[in-house]
């Protein structure tokens, strides 16, 4: 099933671990799931296996990813971050909890001036998540 067209989809670029990462995110947010997944071939650009193109949707948001066939010396950064609202408290702490482990916390989750409940993460894949409570 192919996902509703949108003219703007955040893209992740992965080293190796886009599948695994597709799956971790899928098992945080309910209505998620991987659409699609192409994988690299024997004698292409890329690692055999892993991920040349895949699409998968976060609550009926959807993203693309890859695994980069080309060595780059950047990676992800805080500066852009996947921005989500909350519908509960329980949904807020179990999915600040799951992503900052093995990763690290940008901003702890409290209450701040501009939120009642807010917290920032780097998960461990490096891509940056803001997690607010939506009340």
């Amino acid at each position: 099933m192919e996902l509703p067209k949108q003219k703007f989809t955040t893209f992740l670029m992965f080293d190796g671990k886009a599948e695994e990462a597709m799956n971790f995110y899928v098992s945080l947010f309910d209505s998620s799931k991987i659409t699609n997944i192409l994988r690299y071939g024997a004698n292409e650009a890329g690692v055999e296996g892993t991920v040349m193109k895949a699409t998968f949707s976060l609550n009926g948001q959807a993203f693309m990813c890859i695994d980069s066939s080309a060595k780059h010396g950047f990676t992800f950064t805080p500066a852009i971050s996947i921005y989500v609202a909350c519908d509960s408290e329980d949904e807020i702490d179990r999915v600040f909890e799951s992503l900052s482990r093995d990763g690290s916390v940008l901003m702890p989750l409290s209450s701040y001036p501009f939120s009642q409940k807010f917290g920032w993460v780097q998960d461990k894949y490096g891509v940056s998540w803001q997690l607010n409570l939506s009340k």
